[in-house]
């Protein structure tokens, strides 16, 4: 490959330009089949549902809650008789459904109450921000609609701005293949105890078929529609593939317990896209319709706020929030900014493609908004909730060394651009969250690493999958390897699970939860190691 010049990058910019125009230019027909109907709009409106006519129980997806703030949260469900009917068996008409946040289980002592209209555009679903509260608190939330009360979720606001908490606490998750297995882990999760969060770092859904059977679930008792069987490429697919995640029990036992802060990685649309470029070799403009497809099912189901609702193609996903003086999070979207995988992607040696200083993984304005925000940051913990691997990872004990062109690895400059922002702004302790890779990993972040001894600029706490990769191993067969090449890496482990992150302004503490097996259910949950890193003094050190 030949070095890629100033005029190649204006090229690619070019071309991610046309691309859209292009997508705004096809056809209507080509439109409405992705995207269905417009987003709701007041002037067509279509006359109210009498709710007396949902005949069955509509809250089959379960409630949940998300991205909190001092004063706020968003409240979120989706009306669906027939979750695995293309209309979730509602009519094609608006209904009014009455949502209540309490302090009390029991809903005796009511904070706020209103009425939200969950709109057939949306799928039904229902984006509440509930605001007027109190900072640093349990809530309980509930709808109503008709006859029907939906479960009754559990929710925290954030601290009070300016205000340094005690201690903070998160689950973090990725990976959550259903076919690959049962939720246990997310069973498990449900049931930890003064969780102020839990941060879903991407693969929220996979986009590939999924059998009669529910894949390595292997039902006995049951089967699925053919509906599932086909990989995701439409809106009605995207759709269809939430219901069925969202009717596991543990999922939904594990949105009820605790709010969430989500991110994407590639298989909410499809595996290993880069911006708007695909991973096989569809027109631009057909992918950017699955894109959009894929985007707008994704807020459909996610409790995210209005500034989070699609544009087309576009959804700006990155955010930032706060939890007083003790921890800002950035959460991160590596996907739609990204320059293409280099080097045809997978684990490659480097080469000047791949090094090419000007290729970028957030894309320049997201870029910039990370950096501004440390510039900002009075928070003791710096936070980023992203994808992808963000330390380097070798796989062989000699060189040359291939890297994964899918990870920071293969975008060295923007990954330099990065750390080098967080020295300039004085961040002291920097927290890297990544997914994607299905095991757990423990990262010192180095200034150089390729001097072990060079400075540490921060940890990477990577989280295992929830089922992807099925049941996994303690010790895969790489371990030794990857421990030996790679001495900044302080704990791997394969098996399946979920971590729980603890902040205090004394340290950080991780401990790696994991479960034996996932293709089978009911597996006790463990905890196979147990680090900290010292506030002002970053490196992973056994608990």
């Amino acid at each position: 490959m030949t070095h890629p010049t100033s005029a190649t990058a204006e090229m690619r910019a070019v071309a991610r330009h046309l691309n859209r125009r292009r997508f705004l230019t096809v056809s209507g027909a080509a439109a409405a089949l992705a995207l269905g109907t417009n987003l709701p709009s007041t002037a067509h409106a279509a006359p109210a549902l009498d709710p007396a006519r949902i005949g069955a129980d509509p809250f089959t997806l379960g409630v949940a809650s998300g991205d909190p703030r001092p004063d706020s949260v968003v409240l979120w469900t989706r009306l669906a008789p027939e979750p695995y009917e293309t209309d979730s068996g509602m009519p094609a008409r608006p209904v009014v459904v009455q949502w209540e946040i309490a302090h009390d289980e029991r809903f005796r002592r009511t904070v706020r109450r209103g009425r939200v209209v969950a709109h057939p555009e949306l799928h039904h679903a229902v984006h509440v921000e509930a605001d007027g509260l109190l900072p640093g608190r349990d809530y309980h939330y509930r709808f109503r609609v008709g006859r029907w009360t939906s479960p009754a979720g559990r929710t925290r606001t954030a601290p009070a701005p300016g205000t340094t908490p005690a201690a903070l606490r998160f689950g973090l998750l990725s990976c959550q293949a259903y076919h690959d297995g049962y939720y246990t882990a997310l069973g498990h999760l449900a049931r930890e105890e003064d969780v102020d969060a839990v941060l879903h770092l991407g693969d929220y859904l996979y986009e590939y078929a999924v059998s009669a059977v529910g894949g390595h679930r292997g039902y006995t008792d049951r089967t699925l529609p053919e509906v599932f069987a086909r990989e995701t490429v439409t809106l009605e697919d995207y759709r269809l593939r939430y219901s069925l995640y969202k009717s596991d029990a543990d999922l939904a036992a594990a949105h009820a317990a605790h709010p969430w802060i989500v991110t994407w990685d590639d298989h909410e649309t499809e595996n290993n896209y880069a911006n708007g470029i695909p991973e096989n070799g569809v027109p631009p403009e057909e992918f950017l319709l699955r894109r959009a497809a894929a985007y707008r099912a994704y807020y459909e189901n996610m409790p995210l706020r209005r500034p989070q609702r699609p544009q087309g193609p576009d959804l700006r996903l990155y955010r930032r929030l706060h939890y007083g003086r003790l921890a800002q999070f950035d959460v991160l979207d590596t996907r739609q900014y990204r320059d293409n995988q280099a080097n045809g992607d997978g684990w490659k040696v480097p080469t000047p493609e791949s090094e090419d200083p000007s290729r970028t993984m957030l894309g320049a304005g997201q870029e910039r908004w990370l950096i501004d925000g440390w510039r900002r940051s009075r928070a003791v913990w710096n936070v980023v909730p992203q994808q992808v691997v963000f330390s380097r990872r070798r796989n062989r004990v000699a060189g040359p060394w291939p890297l994964s062109m899918d990870a920071w690895d293969g975008y060295p400059g923007s990954r330099e651009r990065v750390l080098a922002g967080a020295d300039a702004a004085g961040v002291e302790n920097l927290v890297v969250l990544t997914g994607d890779v299905h095991v757990h990993y423990g990262f010192d972040i180095k200034r150089d690493f390729d001097d072990p001894d060079s400075r540490t600029a921060g940890v990477e706490i990577v989280t295992t999958s929830v089922t992807s990769g099925r049941d996994g191993a303690e010790r895969p067969g790489n371990w030794q390897t990857l421990m030996t090449a790679n001495p900044h890496l302080k704990f791997y482990n394969g098996r399946r699970g979920y971590v729980m992150l603890g902040l205090d302004r004394e340290r950080l503490r991780a401990d790696y939860r994991t479960v034996p097996a996932v293709t089978v259910p009911g597996a006790p949950i463990t905890t196979a190691a147990s680090y900290v890193s010292p506030a002002g003094e970053p490196g992973l050190l056994p608990a």
